[in-house]
């Protein structure tokens, strides 16, 4: 059960380069399953700091929200591919056209190559967003409407799940089903703050919910134990898997 737990357990590094990428690594291998590469890490390392995470054990989630023509984020996530990559997301705002030509041209390469398949992920709405932010960019619809809406949009496109609030957990089911993946970020056990997360829930909770894998950076990175924090959110994940 606790290697079902560790590796359900993402950790973000969301740090600005490879030496604090490789200490919170060798830190947390034996805690943590999945490493989150996101855009300021791999924009200042590039694929040297995946193969570093990869040489250590660890899986990588390239955290990189592709969103832009389809044939740009089709051949973008193909390289994904390339780097071994266990998990890689766009945005599902880019549409169903662009998440259908990143299904075909992921599918097409990886049987070619003899590989496998990386989890495909849409984000739906930011856990920082909220219905203004919304509004500012001319969405009137409600983030409870949107979040299911989008999920479905990637799902009837081929993706394997999204990277949603744990708040939308429910929504998401009921419109896509039980074996979607469902990756959640704007987790917080008790003992952690919010900081700039708005739509949040403790980790046994998401997990309850039916979230399959979480996203956790500062409750771990800024704590005074990060191994105890490590270990606390473990134990939490594994009390809710049970």
């Amino acid at each position: 059960m606790i290697q079902d737990a560790r590796e359900r357990l993402i950790f973000a590094l969301d740090v600005d380069g490879f030496a604090a990428a490789e200490k919170w690594v060798e830190q947390l291998h034996e805690k943590v399953g999945v490493f989150k590469i996101g855009k300021q890490l791999f924009t200042r390392c590039g694929p040297d700091v995946v193969k570093m995470v990869q040489q250590r054990g660890g899986d990588v989630f390239l955290d990189l929200k592709y969103h832009d023509i389809p044939n740009t984020v089709a051949k973008a996530a193909v390289e994904a591919c390339k780097l071994g990559v266990k998990i890689c997301n766009v945005h599902a705002l880019g549409g169903g056209e662009m998440m259908r030509k990143t299904v075909a041209e992921v599918n097409a390469y990886c049987a070619s190559a003899g590989i496998a398949k990386p989890q495909l992920l849409a984000v739906t709405i930011l856990t920082s967003s909220t219905e203004e932010t919304l509004r500012e960019v001319g969405i009137d619809r409600p983030v409870t409407e949107m979040v299911p809406r989008l999920a479905k949009l990637a799902k009837d496109a081929g993706f394997d799940g999204v990277v949603a609030s744990p708040k939308e957990i429910g929504l998401i089911r009921d419109a896509c089903g039980d074996e979607f993946a469902i990756v959640t970020p704007g987790v917080r056990p008790t003992f952690a703050a919010l900081d700039d997360q708005k739509r949040v829930t403790t980790p046994a909770d998401a997990i309850s919910a039916g979230a399959t894998a979480l996203v956790i950076g500062r409750p771990i990175s800024a704590a005074t134990d990060p191994l105890d924090a490590a270990t606390k959110i473990l134990a939490e994940i594994e009390g809710a898997l049970g």
